[in-house]
């Protein structure tokens, strides 16, 4: 049986956390066929067809579909879920919503944020904060499956899929989209950035976070925070990296003034190359971090400006 992988996409340009997710949904037994519901969407199922892996793309195109709410997205999935051994999606914010939803109209088990696929059956995950993996052995013969993306390669480009049209079902009317407030900004997407500078609690205040912008623009980076700047006010709860944010793993993370909470470290911890900047010389965060430097931050994050100025940057 074939695996059906819901893609992650703003109906313009496919995320980044779906290209990832091909590469577990390829692993998962059968042929990798990718869902693109939308709005005004075939660009984004254009760009799916030419990933590795992928067999087939299907193509919901429809205003009900635009921002991917739980209830017409489930009746939609579960209208097709007869063809598939596996329903897959990212463990993005939209994957969250909507698969539990899918899972129990599916009468199947749910497993959360997988990071390695054993088998088509076998999946690991992080348990206690990222402290443990479980290993899961399903055993129904359908199950959902969201992917912490951060934990697989990108999947190539060399692909030539067909786009097959696939119709609308009946929307519920359980639910209708209202508004949203988004934070604008020229910096990169916080999970997708190759470079991720993050403030903590020891910013001491959201008036001191433009210090930390002016390194990020340097370097090309997205800005993050640690929850207890978040709860403080200092930032958006969209910079929020950590277990009840934000999975993170980018080639760099600058972690400045923060002291390197379980929780935090959940977000972070597979980042290639984590540097920290705090004057505690006791903080956790010194113990996951490549490089550590016990400074006062307000001292220490001028100079890095300075230095990445000299730097030509």
């Amino acid at each position: 049986m074939n695996t059906l992988l819901i893609a992650e996409h703003n109906n313009e340009t496919l995320a980044d956390a779906t290209v990832k997710a091909v590469t577990a949904a390829a692993q998962m037994g059968g042929e990798c066929h990718v869902l693109v519901a939308g709005s005004g969407c075939a660009a984004v199922a254009n760009q799916a067809a030419k990933l590795d892996g992928v067999a087939k793309v299907l193509l919901a195109d429809d205003g009900q579909y635009e921002k991917q709410l739980a209830e017409p997205m489930a009746a939609l999935v579960v209208g097709m879920a007869d063809n598939y051994a596996t329903i897959a999606s990212p463990a993005s914010t939209n994957g969250k919503n909507f698969m539990p939803r899918i899972a129990a109209l599916l009468d199947c088990s749910q497993i959360s944020d997988i990071t390695a696929v054993i088998d088509a059956n076998t999946f690991e995950r992080p348990i206690y904060a990222g402290n443990a993996i479980q290993t899961v052995k399903v055993t129904e013969a359908k199950k959902a499956v969201t992917i912490r993306s951060t934990a697989f390669q990108a999947a190539g480009d060399g692909g030539s899929a067909s786009v097959e049209a696939a119709g609308a079902a009946d929307n519920p009317g359980l639910s209708e989209f209202v508004n949203e407030e988004l934070t604008k900004s020229d910096r990169p997407e916080l999970t997708s950035a190759k470079v991720v500078v993050s403030g903590g609690r020891g910013m001491q205040s959201g008036d001191n976070f433009p210090m930390l912008e002016k390194v990020a623009d340097k370097l090309g980076a997205a800005v993050g925070a640690s929850r207890a700047a978040v709860d403080a006010g200092f930032v958006p709860n969209d910079y929020q990296v950590g277990q009840t944010g934000k999975v993170v793993a980018p080639e760099l993370y600058i972690a400045i003034g923060i002291s390197g909470a379980i929780q935090h470290l959940a977000g972070m911890k597979d980042s290639k190359v984590i540097v920290a900047i705090n004057k505690d010389e006791e903080a956790p965060i010194f113990q996951v971090a490549d490089y550590g430097l016990v400074a006062d931050l307000f001292t220490a994050v001028p100079e890095l400006e300075e230095e990445l100025g000299k730097a030509g940057l």
